[in-house]
């Protein structure tokens, strides 16, 4: 299943732009701090699909009975465009454990790439909601190595979310061809149709992690 955000007017849009915009986006404080808020808001939206139990809280005047979360939580990112939409997910389930994966392309000569994992820092996920976040959702091969590693090395969660600011068509049709509709949703806030020759998304965003903290080598 795929939620896409944008297919309602909201707040979150005034964000998308901000990080899509050319010149805006050259801010990297303010890219880093979008890409946060986007994270915040799709927090929220995930988090209608949890269990939740009544309790009763004492208050000063009394009691008053709320619906609480029930699920355990843990919040995974591919280093290091992952960073701070990861914290954005972590300022509102900020009881949540976190997960990182070290994944990036290399590239060939001919510009064709494998994905490399080269460092993995996992908690136990068994029976728990995982919420897999990156910004970018391209191809989907490198989101979809780390969840394999992941569950190998942390157990298979309750139920997967994936979370992405941009997603291509074809890589949430690479992902749901892999793994169960059932025990993964897939959450973006656009859907965009073109993906180029070195595999990045058109109109997309750019390189999430190169706005976020500098041009790497």
């Amino acid at each position: 299943m795929t939620h896409t955000l944008n297919d309602t007017n909201t707040v979150l849009n005034k964000f998308l732009a901000e990080l899509r915009d050319v010149n805006i986006q050259q801010d990297s404080m303010r890219f880093r701090r979008n890409l946060e808020r986007v994270g915040e808001i799709m927090a929220y939206e995930i988090s209608k699909t949890f269990e939740y139990e009544e309790q009763n809280i004492e208050t000063s005047q009394g009691e008053a009975i709320l619906a609480l979360q029930t699920d355990d939580i843990v919040i995974a990112t591919i280093m290091r465009a992952g960073i701070p939409f990861h914290q954005g997910f972590l300022n509102y389930f900020d009881d949540a454990q976190s997960s990182f994966v070290s994944a990036y392309r290399k590239y060939s000569k001919d510009n064709t790439f494998n994905i490399k994992v080269e460092y993995i820092s996992c908690c136990d996920m068994t029976d728990k909601i995982l919420i897999l976040v990156d910004p970018m959702l391209a191809t989907g091969s490198s989101l979809l190595l780390a969840y394999n590693a992941l569950v190998e090395k942390g157990g298979v969660p309750k139920h997967t979310h994936i979370a992405t600011c941009v997603a291509s068509e074809e890589g949430i049709e690479y992902i749901n061809k892999r793994v169960s509709s059932e025990n993964v949703t897939i959450w973006s806030c656009a859907v965009d149709a073109e993906l180029t020759l070195k595999s990045y998304i058109v109109p997309g965003i750019g390189d999430a992690g190169d706005l976020a903290y500098g041009d790497k080598l």
